[in-house]
């Protein structure tokens, strides 16, 4: 799943006003922002397998490091933990663990089971991705939805509000829209470049924040 991660750290912000779009963009991508690392130092292990599910070519043979739901409760629990002792406020650091350890859950549902319930641990997965009308239309409304709940939930302080959050949207869409209609990924080091990349939207959405407010904030 790619633009349903986006969508729950959007929708959050109605939840934790306080938290910038940056951090619960880290928050919801964290397991996807450890694994190209990983996959470089051969920790972890993808390979492109055209097929392997009509969805998505890859094949992600090992990554019990960055996507077993252990580990993820513990990513999670750092992501709150880390939240707290920089910002103390203990409220908005567990949306920011909920956020984290939401990732495991969407890609429990779309993936084929291929994800570790511990490192060595049995493998499972609810396989959306079999179906490409479904998860197009499971991750789209959910993208609406997140992009509808952060705007009910914030306004724009002037026009680099506006005009930076709308083009990050397009962006992940045009992103999902590239993914689904084009060719597979040349390599994997092609994947692994593209999954550093991430972090290049966490700051976009923390540079769109701060450009916009609370609604309850500015009446």
């Amino acid at each position: 799943m790619f633009l349903g991660h986006f969508a729950v750290a959007l929708a959050t912000k109605r939840a934790a006003p306080k938290v910038s779009l940056g951090t619960l963009f880290a928050a919801c991508q964290l397991p996807d922002l450890l694994w190209p690392p990983l996959v470089l130092v051969g920790a972890e292990r993808v390979r492109i397998d055209p097929g392997n599910t009509p969805f998505t070519p890859l094949d992600f043979q090992s990554y019990p490091w960055s996507h077993s739901l252990a580990l993820n409760l513990l990513w999670a629990v750092l992501a709150g933990a880390g939240y707290l002792a920089m910002r103390r406020d203990r409220g908005a650091a567990v949306w920011v663990g909920l956020v984290a350890l939401s990732h495991w859950v969407l890609d429990w549902v779309s993936h084929r089971p291929d994800l570790p319930l511990w490192p060595g641990g049995p493998k499972v997965g609810l396989g959306l991705w079999y179906s490409v009308p479904a998860t197009l239309l499971v991750e789209a409304g959910l993208f609406a939805l997140g992009v509808g709940m952060y705007l009910t939930a914030t306004r724009a302080r002037d026009r680099t509000g506006q005009y930076a959050l709308w083009s990050l949207v397009a962006l992940l869409a045009v992103i999902y829209a590239g993914s689904v209609l084009g060719p597979p990924p040349p390599s994997v080091h092609a994947i692994v470049v593209v999954g550093l990349a991430l972090w290049l939207l966490v700051a976009w959405a923390a540079w769109a924040d701060r450009h916009r407010e609370a609604r309850a904030a500015a009446s």
